[in-house]
């Protein structure tokens, strides 16, 4: 087979969650430009609008928008149930939404001493409990589907611990419950690969940080510390998410791709 043919996604369906996001919508846009009709997954009064109408516009595939708190088991039952009524298989599932945490969230950005246990299971229930749960409930339709695919989205912070020197003199935090639930869905990679293999490979990408404007100081540094001296941008991650959902990678299952501009070799 040519490697076009090997990348090409015509028939096939890919639910991505977290779509809304800047990440998520570029996956969307990846996974689209291959051929692939896309379920969007995200929080309730998320916009899907523009970025549901670009992927119908652009590259005239099918779009279905569903929303759902990933952090409510109820809601994700209810989106479990409506996709395994309105769609006869599924090929690809990405799981991409994650609870970042804001300083408006009480126990996450602040001291270990002050993190609480109620953000920890917040960060846990949204970070991994939603992808196992998902990944559950779907295995059955993606066993029956052709090039069947899940794609976790962890974090380099889910492989090492963090280097407090690049925060020192701002008001970021690296809250522990981040680190934990990127680590566990790692790991929840590489047991599902053998669980669900040989119908179903899984595997996941470890982002290193994306710039969104962080303090200057952070950036320096971040970019001192990262081989390809740069922090990522969304477009960085076109070709691994293109890679693990084709049949580019079908000899591919319970590996962590890393893509980090070298973070993780230090």
């Amino acid at each position: 087979m040519t490697v076009q043919e090997l990348m090409n996604l015509n028939g096939r369906l890919a639910l991505i969650t977290g779509a809304a996001g800047r990440l998520g919508s570029v996956m969307a846009e990846t996974l689209a430009e291959l051929g692939a009709d896309i379920i969007l997954v995200d929080r309730p009064e998320s916009d899907f609008n523009s970025l549901s109408d670009s992927l119908k516009i652009r590259w005239g595939v099918k779009v279905w928008e569903y929303q759902c708190d990933l952090e409510n088991n109820e809601q994700r039952i209810k989106l479990l149930e409506m996709i395994k009524k309105e769609h006869k298989t599924l090929n690809i599932l990405v799981n991409n939404a994650a609870l970042v945490g804001t300083f408006d969230l009480k126990g996450w950005g602040t001291t270990f001493e002050n993190q609480t246990v109620e953000t920890w299971r917040r960060a846990l229930e949204v970070n991994l409990t939603a992808p196992f749960h998902l990944c559950q409930g779907l295995a059955p339709m993606l066993k029956e589907s052709i090039g069947a695919s899940i794609i976790n989205i962890g974090s380099i912070y889910g492989e090492s611990g963090p280097d407090w020197g690049l925060y020192e003199g701002t008001d970021m935090a690296n809250p522990a419950a981040y680190g934990a639930s990127k680590g566990g869905l790692m790991q929840l990679t590489r047991w599902l690969s053998t669980t669900l293999a040989p119908k179903i490979r899984v595997n996941a990408i470890s982002p290193g940080g994306i710039f969104r404007d962080q303090p200057q100081i952070f950036v320096k540094r971040y970019e001192e510390r990262t081989p390809l001296a740069r922090m990522a941008i969304e477009d960085d991650f076109r070709g691994a998410i293109a890679y693990l959902a084709s049949d580019l990678s079908q000899y591919m299952t319970g590996q962590v791709l890393a893509v980090d501009g070298g973070w993780s070799v230090w």
